[in-house]
């Protein structure tokens, strides 16, 4: 190649990365995961990542507030019953892409194409291996049943992933039956609801209680934590994923999704893309224990220390529609 050809060759890349616009993104996520993955996706494509932070519910009042003039581009969230909200509200835009449809399994994500799956956590069951017998552990439903008095720990009902394992019950068995579950866990429980998914593991190991209800990063992030405190928690714990023998596991998604107001629509297309490739997704589960949209692809060593699961293969869209009676549900059941 010339000297000649070689500066014009210096130019038009020049004058292409000049062009790529950069992307905004709203991110209630706060991972180090997240972190590498944007920086790797800048080093590859040139499109720099402009990273806004706040609360999932704090982003979708900002993007109803700025309306068409929002600068974001993609919403990173959690929980498909705020994907689902952000959706009803007009927030996304549909966008269609072969390599989603191909990466993501259809119950992750939306129907209509506004939002995708990127990382599954599971709802389980953390136990004492002091006191608590594994072969008592079988279901959710089990754990409105009298032997549990005063023996769980969960947090409240105002969080999302309550939430959603509720509008799982609601599908699964009935408005009826999901109303009795509801207060006969809340009767079963040793404390008020307080404090994050680590503080029910924490009140488990401590004493305060025999099982609680987590979602499983947490306890990855209790096992590979920096604080000694933290690592002896988890000792302390196993790991059971309810209703092995029916419809398996409640799971929930972390997902992106396009939003109506971007300006940079191939570009947030190529980001999410990029999120659900296998060697990204690796990254999600080795980093943030979370695991990646298709289980076998984990390269976890806590992941796979806990088994494989069979999961619920009900559309997460289901539970975003059925959030409004779970949280109706327990307010009547009074879980704070």
């Amino acid at each position: 190649m010339t000297m000649k050809k070689i500066n014009y060759l210096v130019i038009y890349i020049f004058i292409t990365n000049s062009m790529l616009a950069d992307l905004n993104i709203y991110t209630h996520r706060h991972y180090d995961s997240d972190k590498l993955l944007f920086k790797k996706f800048t080093n590859l494509t040139g499109i720099k990542i402009n990273v806004i932070k706040g609360g999932a519910d704090q982003l979708i009042q900002r993007l109803i507030s700025e309306g068409e003039n929002s600068p974001a581009d993609v919403l990173l969230t959690v929980d498909a019953g705020r994907l689902e909200r952000a959706k009803s509200l007009g927030l996304l835009k549909p966008v269609y892409s072969d390599i989603l449809i191909k990466n993501i399994p259809t119950n992750m994500r939306d129907y209509d194409n506004y939002w995708f799956g990127l990382t599954v956590r599971a709802r389980v069951i953390v136990y004492s291996k002091e006191r608590v017998n594994k072969n008592e552990l079988s279901t959710y439903e089990d754990l409105a049943s009298p032997k549990w008095k005063g023996r769980i720990v969960v947090r409240s009902s105002n969080n999302i992933y309550n939430q959603s394992l509720m509008a799982s019950i609601i599908n699964a068995n009935g408005i009826d039956i999901a109303l009795d579950w509801a207060k006969s866990v809340r009767g079963n429980m040793a404390r008020k609801p307080r404090g994050n998914d680590r503080d029910q593991a924490r009140a488990v190991a401590s004493g305060i209680a025999d099982l609680a209800i987590i979602n499983t990063y947490y306890l990855g992030l209790l096992e590979n934590s920096t604080d000694s405190k933290d690592r002896n928690v988890a000792k302390k714990l196993g790991v059971f994923f309810p209703n092995q023998n029916n419809r398996g596991s409640h799971i929930n998604v972390s997902g992106g999704a396009v939003t109506a107001s971007s300006k940079n629509v191939e570009q947030a297309l190529k980001f999410l893309e990029f999120l659900t490739d296998q060697e990204n997704q690796k990254m999600f589960s080795s980093v943030n224990y979370e695991y990646p949209l298709k289980f076998k692809n984990t390269n976890s060593a806590t992941l796979l220390g806990w088994g494989g699961f069979k999961s619920d293969s009900v559309h997460l869209s289901i539970l975003g529609k059925n959030n409004a009676e779970a949280v109706k549900l327990f307010d009547i059941a009074g879980w704070e």
